[in-house]
């Protein structure tokens, strides 16, 4: 049976109290806290950069699995270990030399993930799954919370597990985008490890319950 991970996703919290943000995702039975960050050159929208990763890293002690969709990552590997973040993950898409950047991380002693946007085969990913610690399928085009889900997803994970069955890979399977507790037991039962849940969650009359929803269903 899959390990069943929920990181939610501090997009669609209220920055206005991020420590009461993180004080919540604390006391929730969410393993992982997912922060998104955009340089409005990848994507068409800024978020928020490492002054944010590093007061979440103050205050919240669940793993930071952060996410970044922005050009030349390779730059940045260095900054975002030193902000705290454990799980690193990039797209392929903005990537020259995918290994490179995969290295990087590992060597600065985070986890390293990689991601494509629902546009973007599969089948790049092949030659990756036995180098990172996670692939992360995104089920909405990158950039912007509140999306609907792209039903597609589930036959991209079916291929995508094959490959890893195939290929004997480990790599937990992340799904981030128009997550909720309708979807979340499919996409569990279709292989995903973890589950990435931003407005569901945070826009609910009690976040607490919805997390504790989503795990055990």
């Amino acid at each position: 049976m899959n390990k069943k991970i929920i990181s939610p996703s501090i997009l669609a919290a209220d920055f206005s109290n991020l420590q009461a943000v993180c004080e919540l995702i604390n006391q929730s039975e969410a393993e992982w806290i997912h922060l998104d960050v955009m340089d409005g050159v990848f994507v068409n929208n800024i978020s928020f950069g490492f002054p944010v990763l590093e007061a979440v890293r103050k205050h919240c002690r669940k793993m930071m699995d952060v996410h970044i969709m922005i050009v030349h990552p390779e730059k940045y590997v260095t900054r975002f270990a030193k902000a705290g973040a454990e799980m690193l993950t990039f797209h392929f898409e903005a990537a020259e030399n995918p290994q490179k950047i995969i290295d990087q991380i590992h060597e600065e002693g985070m986890k390293a993930g990689i991601t494509i946007n629902p546009d973007v085969p599969v089948k790049v990913l092949e030659p990756f799954l036995n180098q990172v610690d996670m692939v992360l399928l995104m089920s909405v085009f990158a950039g912007y919370g509140g999306q609907p889900f792209i039903e597609e997803t589930y036959e991209r994970m079916d291929e995508l597990k094959k490959m890893m069955e195939l290929k004997k890979a480990t790599c937990l399977l992340e799904v981030d985008g128009g997550v909720n507790l309708e979807n979340a037991p499919k996409l569990f039962s279709h292989g995903a490890n973890v589950l990435v849940a931003g407005s569901s969650i945070f826009k609910a009359e009690n976040p607490l319950e919805i997390i504790q929803q989503m795990k055990n269903c």
